[in-house]
């Protein structure tokens, strides 16, 4: 361990320690000395709890190992397996029917379908854009991969070819999710808001308006001329940009210049199994990404082309709605954090002198940097 600080029964790496007080305590109505007597509370009760599952754990593996070493070579005998199973406490009998309920459970989980992201969060470039994926530009996505057909190997420069591809595909993809009352997406030259209802006019002059009203979410810009038009289906959201000036707009009969769906609607920010985060320094590393994260203050920079970009977490996005009413939607993942596992012990806390399980380090300190989101 790195120069310590006593806590009661605990033993604080300096660095952990520094961390908390200085970056994370200021700004939470929290004093040091009741964090570290509460952690320290914490590690009375699952230190040796933990200690006397995993020592089971190993007791019921040491049971299987000698069992299989036993029946090496012999024809596998479900019924006898199960038997044995059952006789170590491996397998216990199925309890009674029950009911489990849920209260105050984020929407993103309760009833938005969507796709997770799992993200490294020691690194903060990759943190911020799983964050920032909660919208993606369907464009983009289509025309980078090899979701329509595999890029052209060694193409430089914009392939219209391609882009031709992936705008129709987009286009019939809106025919399905949010089709027209008559006509089709591809047929559009403009779109426009006219007493909360959403308005298309085709390229042979009619006009008319989703096959289902309710899909218009909202709308940002001019009624007449918007520069974003919002629609919903299953729970999700997907915005039609229009930008006549946009170098993909202005060839575009309606001006759509993107359409960007609602995507990674949750996001863990990893703490365990793709993070490598040996020591109390790599530790207070991922904290302070995690922590960044839940203040908003978190960046990364990096070089790109002759310039460099900074990476910064996206706000919410705002729009116009039907009945003079207002839509806030959020512009980031919801995120979870998911900490080590009950197995890894780490010398950044010690309790009584000996290393601590480190499910427990993360699980008090990753909560008590969420504290800054929930104020």
């Amino acid at each position: 361990m790195t120069d310590t600080i006593s806590f009661g029964r605990l033993r604080v790496s300096t660095l952990l320690r520094d961390f908390v007080a200085q970056e994370v305590l200021p700004g939470l109505s929290l004093d040091e000395s009741k964090f570290w007597t509460g952690v320290e509370s914490i590690l009375a009760v699952f230190q040796p709890r933990n200690a006397a599952l995993l020592a089971t754990r190993d007791a019921l593996q040491a049971k299987i190992d000698a069992w299989w070493r036993e029946h090496k070579g012999l024809a596998f005998d479900v019924a006898a397996h199960t038997a044995f199973l059952r006789d170590i406490g491996y397998l216990v009998p199925a309890p009674a029917p029950f009911r489990i309920t849920t209260t105050q459970v984020d929407p993103e989980i309760a009833r938005i379908p969507g796709p997770q992201l799992v993200v490294p969060v020691n690194n903060a470039r990759y943190a911020l854009n799983a964050a920032n994926a909660r919208w993606v530009s369907l464009y983009d996505a289509l025309y980078g991969t090899d979701a329509i057909e595999p890029p052209v190997a060694g193409a430089r420069g914009f392939d219209v070819a391609r882009g031709t591809k992936v705008i129709a595909w987009v286009r019939a993809f809106l025919d399905e999710i949010a089709p027209l009352a008559v006509g089709s997406h591809k047929d559009a030259t403009t779109y426009a808001i006219d007493g909360d209802a959403l308005v298309v006019t085709l390229a042979d002059g009619r006009r008319t308006g989703l096959a289902k009203a309710g899909q218009l979410a909202g709308w940002n810009g001019d009624a007449a001329e918007p520069r974003a038009v919002l629609l919903r289906n299953h729970g999700l959201h997907l915005e039609i940009v229009i930008d006549r000036a946009h170098a993909i707009g202005r060839t575009d009969a309606a001006g759509v210049a993107d359409v960007v769906a609602e995507a990674a609607i949750t996001t863990i920010q990893d703490c365990e199994d793709s993070v490598a985060a040996v020591d109390a320094g790599d530790k207070v590393g991922v904290y302070r990404n995690w922590l960044g994260l839940m203040k908003g203050t978190l960046e990364a920079s990096f070089a790109k082309g002759s310039g460099t970009v900074t990476r910064r977490l996206n706000d919410d996005r705002r729009y116009d709605a039907p009945r003079g009413a207002t839509l806030t939607l959020p512009g980031r993942s919801l995120l979870l954090v998911r900490n080590v596992g009950h197995h890894m012990v780490t010398d950044m806390v010690a309790f009584d002198g000996q290393p601590v399980f480190e499910t427990v380090i993360d699980a008090c300190v990753t909560f008590l940097i969420a504290l800054h989101d929930v104020k």
